[in-house]
């Protein structure tokens, strides 16, 4: 068992455990070599050596207490049949929509497809740098994964309104949740030992909506992970009601962005939390960054609290930043 475990299960721990969203990435010039030779990101994504040597590399530098895979929530709508590639200053971009062929596709067309990911989990679950540290798979959330297929590339703050209007997306969401389940379980069976779902557009939708497209299809996804005896934690960027969204969907953790208020989330919340810093800070000098940190260091004291980010690290970090900011949060006390 890792220290995010024994943090999650209240067990007595000796420092504050760490990681970050994005910790394999564009600022570390070891991945950026990488990538200049592999420029097509899906298959990047779905070559098990190259993506457990990414996986692994910000292990390799610093004390982070898990892995993340590397991989990406899009891999559901590739797997359902939908066209995905990705376009440099442009993102993701995916292709026409046909329904009808994502409703009939089989089990096994999802899986074979997705089969390079078990085998960079389960390779990755056997490094020896992983030992004591847990391996962390992950999803997006129906909302976020229904906006990219519908919308067919990033919403930044539109919306296609069809996702209301279209009562075919019923269907469609009942097929992600489906396939989300297949690729959790796939994900568990091959070591993964936490999950997280990211629901990273769940800022865009109106509250009236919650219930359908973000309390009940998410809780269902909760409630499939615990039944595998695994933690899960849940990330719902953007959200002003982090309170309501923990008494309905009942992850194990909850991680939070950096808009929301960490002093209300310690006093409202009594599950672990996770994360808050802005990624931005970690572009601050040492000192005016290690201020920052302290900050929710601080506020969490009494809490049981794994140190994380409010997003992804942006490309434009300074590993030294990382390095330094890691160590504090371990030395702390």
């Amino acid at each position: 068992m890792g220290i995010l475990k024994d943090c999650i299960n209240n067990n007595n721990i000796d420092s504050i455990p760490i990681w970050f969203m994005r910790q394999a990435g564009r600022y570390l010039p070891e991945f950026r070599e990488i990538r200049s030779k592999n420029p097509n990101f899906v298959e990047l994504c779905l070559n098990p050596k190259i993506s457990k040597e990414i996986t692994l590399q910000p292990l390799k530098r610093f004390l982070f207490d898990a892995a993340i895979i590397f991989s990406d929530i899009l891999l559901i709508p590739y797997a359902l049949g939908q066209d995905l590639k990705f376009e440099k200053n442009f993102g993701p971009k995916l292709g026409n929509l046909n329904l009808e062929n994502i409703l009939n596709i089989s089990d096994k067309e999802i899986l074979e497809k997705l089969k390079p990911v078990y085998k960079l989990i389960d390779i990755t679950s056997k490094d020896k740098i992983l030992k004591n540290k847990d391996l962390i798979g992950f999803i997006g959330a129906p909302w976020t994964l229904l906006v990219y297929m519908v919308n067919q590339k990033s919403p930044k703050k539109t919306l296609n309104t069809d996702i209301y209007k279209n009562v075919n997306n019923k269907y469609l969401l009942e097929k992600i949740i489906y396939t989300q389940k297949l690729h959790i379980k796939n994900q568990v069976e091959s070591g993964a030992t936490i999950i997280q779902i990211f629901d990273s557009w769940a800022g865009l939708l109106e509250y009236k909506y919650y219930d359908k497209y973000i309390y009940n299809p998410t809780q269902e996804l909760v409630n499939y992970v615990k039944s595998l005896n695994v933690e899960v934690i849940c990330f719902p960027r953007g959200i002003n009601c982090y309170k309501e969204y923990c008494d309905i969907v009942k992850p194990n953790v909850i991680s939070i962005d950096y808009e929301v208020d960490p002093a209300l989330i310690a006093k409202e919340i009594n599950i672990p939390i996770q994360g808050g810093l802005d990624p931005k800070f970690l572009l601050l000098d040492k000192k005016e960054m290690l201020i920052k940190a302290k900050k929710y260091l601080e506020t969490f004291k009494n809490h049981q609290y794994i140190f994380n980010l409010g997003h992804g690290v942006l490309p434009e970090t300074n590993p030294e930043n990382v390095k330094i900011l890691v160590e504090f949060v371990k030395d702390f006390k």
